[in-house]
């Protein structure tokens, strides 16, 4: 997609600053074909581990499938890490209140209301669960 080149260039760029907090690049190499790709996507961390949620329905993250290497374009540094994903509903909503536990915004995002506490409805992190994925990528 030709938004993915801009937002590429842009992390490489000396604008990088604007973008990195959130965003970062995966690079992995594709089971089938070999290729190395690189993917801009959005990132949480949680301590050395970067955590991205994607749409089962997306495909990139099937050559992560039982774990693999990746390279990590994170804020201006290229780091070597190792990917896993995860595909079960209870572990995906486990990752998902951990992701909304540390930046609240993202439960808009994934379409989780919050209490007047600010804690995820049980029901709506199920819904997203069910859609969804999240990737690890411990770092090295």
């Amino acid at each position: 997609m030709w938004y993915n080149a801009i937002t590429i260039w842009l992390l490489h760029s000396p604008l990088h600053g604007m973008f990195s907090g959130n965003t970062m690049v995966v690079g992995y190499t594709g089971r089938k074909s070999g290729i190395v790709y690189h993917l801009p996507v959005d990132y949480f961390r949680v301590g050395e581990t970067l955590l991205t949620v994607s749409y089962k329905s997306r495909t990139w993250w099937r050559n992560l499938r039982g774990g693999a290497p990746v390279i990590i374009y994170l804020q201006g540094k290229d780091i070597d890490g190792q990917a896993e994903v995860i595909e079960d509903d209870q572990r995906v909503v486990e990752g998902l209140k951990a992701i909304i536990g540390g930046k609240r915004q993202a439960a808009r995002i994934l379409g989780v209301k919050l209490s007047a506490d600010y804690q995820p409805d049980p029901e709506d992190l199920r819904l997203a669960a069910r859609k969804r994925v999240i990737v690890l990528a411990s770092l090295k």
